[in-house]
């Protein structure tokens, strides 16, 4: 019996979709598995006196921190564009003194088919070795901290022109937890008008 060619050419594409689509699940599975082991890292420290922003009594009863599922449709990938002129910032805190940081670049994304801008910092006066971002989106106060949220990244090297923003690890500052603490506000350039619902929700005890 002599076989179309045809049948050997489809069976060769599904093989080779079937491949794509395989290495596509696991690494997603993957992707997932790393995000929940960072939460359960961070969990672990909060339970730890040492560190933990939480009070001996929080910590009595804390079992974990609530958090939106790990979703890869909010890990993107921004372009980037470092400032020539990093400009200090006066960024408003919950306390009655501002903490300076230089404005060092920024990232455009694209979520829900609309453009967004995101201004990255580093402080000013420390040794941080990744850039620091707060941001305000339109779950705050409802299913997230109504101060806001931070996210960390790499310092890109001078020549790169793109950067991740993985909001699935997006997480909420100390006075968040516990009203002793002073932390950044997100400056109104970093305020986005959409909601992001992924990383950290808001901490009830």
């Amino acid at each position: 019996m002599k076989i179309n060619p045809k049948f050997f050419i489809g069976l060769g594409l599904l093989l080779i979709i079937g491949y794509f689509l395989q290495d596509l699940v696991l690494s997603d599975s993957q992707y997932i598995i790393g995000v929940k082991k960072k939460r359960q890292e961070k969990d672990d420290s909060f339970r730890r006196v040492n560190g933990s922003p939480l009070s001996q009594a929080q910590r009595d009863t804390f079992k974990n921190l609530p958090y939106y599922a790990p979703d890869r449709a909010y890990r993107l990938d921004a372009q980037y564009q470092g400032f020539t002129l990093r400009d200090t910032l006066r960024m408003a805190t919950t306390g009655p003194q501002p903490e300076a940081y230089l404005r060092w670049g920024q990232a455009t994304f694209i979520l829900n088919k609309q453009e967004y801008k995101l201004t990255l910092y580093r402080r000013a006066f420390g040794t941080d070795t990744t850039l620091f971002i707060p941001f305000a989106d339109r779950t705050n106060g409802l299913a997230t901290y109504g101060g806001g949220r931070y996210l960390d990244a790499a310092v890109p090297a001078p020549d790169d022109t793109e950067i991740t923003l993985d909001f699935n690890h997006a997480y909420n500052p100390y006075c968040a937890y516990n009203n002793s603490f002073v932390c950044p506000l997100p400056p109104a350039e970093n305020r986005l008008n959409v909601e992001i619902p992924a990383g950290e929700k808001a901490f009830h005890e």
